[in-house]
C-alpha cells in the first residue's frame, strides 16, 4: 500500500485505549464463530437424515464455509482501510448471527446452506481483524501474551465442540446447536458496542475490481478444487479445471498486485525475511494439522468402532491442554522469544505424528490420548509464537496485508493438506485390500483402512520434518522503527 498518501488526521491516538475491554470484546466474539464451527460437523449424520441429502451432498456445509473464507479473507485487508474497527466487527457479528438464525430455523437443506455461507461472511470478516488489533494495541514486547488469550480462545472451541455438541444431539436435536449459539452472538453484538473502539488507520485507497475478482477466482478455485479431491478423485475434471483456473487467477492476481501503486493485499510483506519463512513454516504445519484433525476421528469411529460423542471425548483432553497452554507459550514468547518455544514444539509435533505412524486396529485409546495431547501441546508451543514473529517484523502499514496472508494461505493449506492425506490414505487401503486374499472380509476393510493411515501418516511425518527444519531458522525480530516510535 502507498503509504505516502495516510493523512495524518486518521491516525488513531492509541494512548488512552483500555485494551482490555476492546481484546475481551473480540475474544468474545471469536470464541462464538470458533465454537459454531467444530459443533457442526458432528451432526452431519442427523443433517443427511432430516433433509434426505448424500454425504457428497452435506459436505457442502464445510466446502462452502472454507470456500467463502477462502476467497473473502483476502479482501479483508483492503476492507480494514475502508472500514472502522468497530464497523468490521460488528458487520461481522450481525452477519454471524443472521445466519444462524437462518440455520436454526430451516426448513430444506438450501436455507441451512444458505445460513452457513453467511456465518461464514461473518468470521471470514471477523478473523483478520481480531488479528490486525492486537498488532496495533500492542507493543511487540507484550503481543505474544495477548496472540496466546486468543490462542486460547482458539483452541477451547474446537476442545470442547465436538463433545458438546454429541451431548445436545444426543439429549435435544441438531437444531439446538444454533438455538444455543445465537444468544452467545447477541451479548457479543452488544459487548463489542458498549466497549469496542476503532484502533484502525483508514486511508481509504482505490479499490480495484478486477484484482478483487481474481483473489476471488485464485483462492477460491484452489480451496475448493482441493476441497472436491479430497472428497472425490483428482482425475475428476470439476477437480481439475477448478485447480487449473484457481492457479492461473492467482498468478495474475499476485502479478497484479505487484504493478499496482496500492494493492488491495501488498505483498511487499515478503520482503520481510522472518514473515515469509514464518508464513512457508505455518503452510507446511497446517497441512499437517487439518488432515491429522480430519483423519483421526476417522480412524476412532471406523477402525476402533467408537462412537462421536466418545471421539469427542478423547480428543477433548489434548485440546484443553493446547488452550491452556496457548496464553503461557505467549508469555514465555514474550520473555524468551520464538526459538525456546518454536523448536521444541516442532519435535513435539513430530514425534506425534511418527507415532502415529504405528496405529492399528489393536490400538487402546490410552495410547490415542497421549499421542493427540502430545500433538496439541507442540501446536501450542508454535502457532502464536511463529505466526506472532512473522507479523512483528512488518511495518504498521503492512499490518492487514500481513494478517490476511496468513489467514488465506492457512486455508488454502488446510484445503490442499486434507485433499493430499485423504488421497494417500484412500490409495493406501485400495491398495492392501487389492492385495488381500479375502478383499470382502470385514476385518479386511478395517485393516485396509489402518494401513491406509499409516501410509498418510508417514508422509504427514516427512511434512512435519520440513516444518522442523524451517524452525531452526526462527529468531527473535526487532521492531521496524514506525513501530519503535509506537511503543515509545
Amino acid at each position: 500500500m502507498n503509504t505516502a498518501s495516510m493523512d495524518s488526521s486518521s491516525k488513531i491516538d492509541l494512548s488512552k485505549i483500555k485494551r482490555g475491554p476492546i481484546v475481551a470484546a473480540l475474544i468474545i466474539g471469536a470464541f462464538v464463530a470458533i465454537l459454531n464451527e467444530t459443533l457442526l460437523n458432528i451432526a452431519f449424520p442427523d443433517l443427511m437424515k432430516d433433509f434426505g441429502v448424500e454425504p457428497s451432498t452435506i459436505q457442502w456445509l464445510s466446502t462452502a464455509y472454507m470456500l467463502v473464507i477462502g476467497v473473502l479473507v483476502p479482501v479483508t485487508a483492503l476492507l480494514q482501510l475502508w472500514f472502522t474497527t468497530r464497523q468490521m466487527f460488528l458487520s461481522a457479528m450481525i452477519l454471524f448471527l443472521v445466519g444462524t438464525t437462518i440455520c436454526a430455523f430451516a426448513p430444506e437443506f438450501g436455507v441451512l446452506l444458505v445460513g452457513r455461507v453467511i456465518q461464514a461472511l461473518g468470521t471470514g470478516l471477523m478473523l483478520p481483524v481480531l488479528m490486525n488489533t492486537i498488532l496495533v494495541i500492542f507493543p511487540p514486547e507484550k503481543r505474544g501474551g495477548a496472540m496466546g488469550m486468543i490462542g486460547l480462545v482458539i483452541m477451547f472451541g474446537p476442545a470442547i465442540g465436538p463433545t458438546l455438541a454429541g451431548f445436545i444431539i444426543d439429549s435435544l436435536n441438531w437444531r439446538w446447536l444454533f438455538y444455543l449459539v445465537m444468544p452467545l452472538a447477541l451479548f457479543s453484538i452488544i459487548f463489542a458496542v458498549a466497549y469496542l473502539r476503532n484502533v484502525s488507520d483508514l486511508t481509504k485507497p482505490k479499490v480495484d475490481i478486477l484484482s478483487i475478482i481474481l483473489s476471488s477466482i485464485g483462492f477460491g478455485g484452489l480451496v475448493y478444487g482441493f476441497s472436491k479431491a479430497g472428497e472425490g478423485s483428482w482425475s475428476d475434471p470439476e477437480v481439475v479445471w477448478t485447480i487449473v483456473a484457481g492457479v492461473i487467477g492467482l498468478l495474475l492476481f499476485v502479478w497484479r498486485q505487484l504493478v499496482m501503486k496500492e494493492p488491495i493485499l501488498d505483498l511487499r510483506a515478503f520482503r520481510y525475511p522472518m514473515f515469509t519463512l514464518v508464513t512457508i513454516m505455518m503452510l507446511v504445519l497446517m497441512m499437517t494439522l487439518f488432515s491429522t484433525m480430519i483423519m483421526l476421528p476417522l480412524f476412532l469411529q471406523t477402525a476402533l468402532l467408537i462412537s462421536a460423542f466418545k471421539s469427542g471425548l478423547i480428543m477433548m483432553p489434548g485440546g484443553i491442554l493446547n488452550g491452556i497452554m496457548a496464553p503461557v507459550s505467549g508469555k514465555l514468547f514474550d520473555k524468551f522469544g520464538p526459538r525456546v518455544l518454536v523448536i521444541p514444539g516442532l519435535v513435539l509435533t513430530c514425534l506425534a505424528v511418527f507415532l502415529f505412524t504405528m496405529i492399528s486396529a489393536d490400538t487402546g485409546t490410552g495410547f490415542i490420548i497421549t499421542i493427540h495431547i502430545i500433538l496439541m501441546v507442540g501446536i501450542s508451543l508454535v502457532m502464536m509464537p511463529a505466526q506472532t514473529t512473522g507479523l512483528n517484523q512488518l511495518p504498521r502499514s503492512l499490518y492487514p496485508h500481513g494478517t490476511a496472508i496468513l489467514n488465506t494461505l492457512q486455508q488454502v493449506a488446510g484445503a490442499i493438506g486434507t485433499a493430499l492425506f485423504i488421497t494417500i490414505m484412500s490409495s493406501g487401503t485400495k491398495s492392501y485390500i487389492g492385495s488381500s486374499s479375502n478383499p470382502t472380509a470385514p476385518e479386511e476393510a478395517i485393516n485396509g483402512l489402518v494401513a491406509g493411515m499409516n501410509n498418510a501418516f508417514w508422509v504427514a511425518f516427512v511434512v512435519s520434518l520440513i516444518a522442523l527444519v524451517l524452525g531452526f531458522f526462527i529468531k527473535r525480530v526487532t521492531a521496524p522503527a514506525e513501530e519503535a516510535q509506537k511503543a515509545a
